[in-house]
């Protein structure tokens, strides 16, 4: 009988804790290797310092360069590379938010220790048994410890980083153990104010800011955009509306524009006022421009994919679209407008078929810092120009926002009451900003002197870098009288100084200023030719033929 009641107790162990083993029909993926002109029939297996790791199905592993891959490997690469790394994010605190963390597991391991309890005390040696009751009883206690332990979750940075490097030609990115920083200046690469209805707009306007690591804010420390690496899942969820998170940002974009409450400080529904631009966003008192909806236009216009996130929670979690990261319809979504994934949580942000009715967090799920003037801190902060006592201009609409001439400073024209003619062109010069207030009759010219300096994004990471060079595209190659240099979508033509083409004994023998798509190359003479594309802080390079 013992021996029965000790297989029966194995038989439930097994039960409780092992895993099921399905072994599928595995896909091959048809590798394209341009480099060698070969090919390699084989599963992704990871991606590692630019090299990805292909196995065979001889089980052999082939390591294969990035960028000998064809483009459209390429991009499965990162697609995947981004999934594992979803998937991987270690997770250890896996219960639901309000769901109790007592599961069906719990009650059969108690279960199981009271039934060997009994069969201890009945058929055991009196004796002896007295050395077993200890054991039990710590086996007793660390199992419930295990099952009522909250853990700390810990984000991968890479995964963090996977969201922002679409859009690396404006943002940077580091971290250390505490916190993911964002280095951006706050400007998207889309039309920012066009938009806003005639009774939303409070004459601010967009200002690149210093949102990075370099700069002490007011509050005495680094302006970079800092999302929490050790998210911890809060005891109840604090609402994102009209009396909390009022001031400053809730999420940061992953273009590095920031995400407000879609509830202003005046308690108004921000959308349905009329006071956000065709793209969700308009400027706050610090000439600062922000979102208060989810970007979801940077995966409608292809700047980045549904499998990465589009922004983080300055609490910590992910944001995604209105599709799950797998490319799944959205499942359902809990009262904070979100779920766990893999014991992970994640927010979504959507909108009605039409557009409207945007809704990204309802409640914030992980802890967080809120301060007196109801904002989470630590946060990255605006400066102000002209001072935040502005007020809407009734009347007015935006009919266009556009860098000027030398790209130190925007043209916004309005018309006022059904008349054109009206405009706030401003510029900076160091610390000095002029702004033009252009009437139908006349302009006033004021100059603000107290402003900053603009800032520069501090340098990218190499592997920033690697992914900037798949960004661009040069055809044909080899080529006799034409360069086309086709760019994506993620990159702004007003961040390139220039293109430059050098012979192999390092003599400069074009120079073009700014962005050319089309250069004109009948005047080289045959041979190889390194041809770099130069941004502020970086160049990139590469190479071609001339017939």
């Amino acid at each position: 009988m013992n021996k029965i009641f000790l297989l029966l107790i194995c038989l439930l162990s097994n039960f409780v804790f092992s895993h099921t083993i399905n072994y599928d029909t595995i896909v091959l993926r048809h590798w394209s290797i341009q480099k060698e002109h070969k090919f390699i029939d084989g599963t992704f297996m990871m991606f590692k310092n630019d090299t990805v790791f292909i196995e065979k199905a001889n089980n052999t592993i082939s390591k294969v360069a990035f960028l000998d891959l064809s483009k459209n490997d390429q991009e499965f690469v990162i697609k995947k590379n981004s999934w594992v790394k979803n998937l991987n994010t270690i997770a250890l605190e896996k219960q639901e938010v309000g769901k109790s963390i007592f599961n069906y597991k719990f009650w059969i391991i108690v279960s199981l220790l009271i039934a060997f309890g009994y069969y201890i005390y009945t058929f055991s040696n009196r004796k002896k048994s007295k050395f077993l009751y200890p054991v039990l009883f710590f086996g007793i206690v660390m199992s419930l410890y295990s099952f009522t332990k909250k853990a700390l979750i810990t984000t991968d940075p890479l995964f963090v980083k996977s969201a922002f490097l679409p859009f690396a030609s404006t943002v940077s990115t580091s971290w250390d153990n505490t916190y993911f920083y964002v280095n951006s200046k706050g400007i998207p690469n889309h039309t920012m104010m066009v938009g806003i209805s005639n009774h939303g707009w409070q004459q601010q306007v967009p200002i690149p800011q210093c949102y990075i690591s370099s700069y002490i804010n007011q509050a005495g420390q680094q302006n970079a955009w800092s999302i929490p690496l050790n998210p911890v899942i809060a005891a109840t969820p604090v609402p994102v509306n009209s009396s909390h998170f009022t001031i400053g940002a809730i999420a940061i974009a992953a273009n590095g524009v920031a995400i407000f409450n879609l509830t202003t400080t005046s308690g108004q529904n921000s959308y349905t006022t009329g006071q956000l631009d065709n793209y969700g966003g308009h400027c706050g008192k610090g000439d600062d421009y922000h979102y208060h909806t989810a970007p979801l236009h940077l995966i409608t216009s292809g700047q980045t994919t549904s499998n990465v996130p589009l922004a983080f929670a300055l609490d910590g979690f992910a944001i995604y679209g209105s599709v799950e990261p797998n490319g799944d319809a959205l499942a359902a979504l809990d009262a904070n407008h979100g779920h766990y994934s893999n014991g992970v949580y994640h927010y979504h942000g959507t909108a009605n078929a039409d557009g409207s009715n945007p809704q990204m967090i309802t409640n914030m799920v992980g802890q967080v810092t809120e301060d007196a003037s109801l904002q989470i801190v630590p946060q990255a902060m605006a400066k102000s120009i002209r001072g935040g006592n502005l007020t809407s201009l009734s009347g007015a609409l935006i009919t266009s926002c556009v860098p000027n001439g030398t790209n130190n400073g925007y043209n916004l024209s309005y018309n006022l009451n059904g008349t054109s003619g009206y405009a706030t062109n401003y510029s900076w010069n160091g610390s000095v900003y002029t702004f033009n207030y252009v009437t139908p009759t006349g302009t006033t010219i004021t100059p603000y002197n107290n402003g900053f300096a603009q800032c520069t994004v501090p340098n990218l990471g190499f592997d920033e870098i690697i992914f900037l060079e798949n960004a661009f595209t040069i055809f044909p190659n080899p080529t006799s009288e034409v360069l086309n240099i086709k760019i994506r979508k993620d990159i702004n033509e007003n961040d390139i100084q220039g293109v430059l083409i050098y012979d192999l004994k390092g003599s400069l023998v074009s120079k073009t200023a700014n962005f050319k798509s089309n250069i004109d190359i009948k005047n080289l003479s045959k041979g190889s030719y390194i041809v770099k594309i130069e941004f502020l802080n970086y160049q990139i390079s590469k190479k071609i033929i001339v017939e």
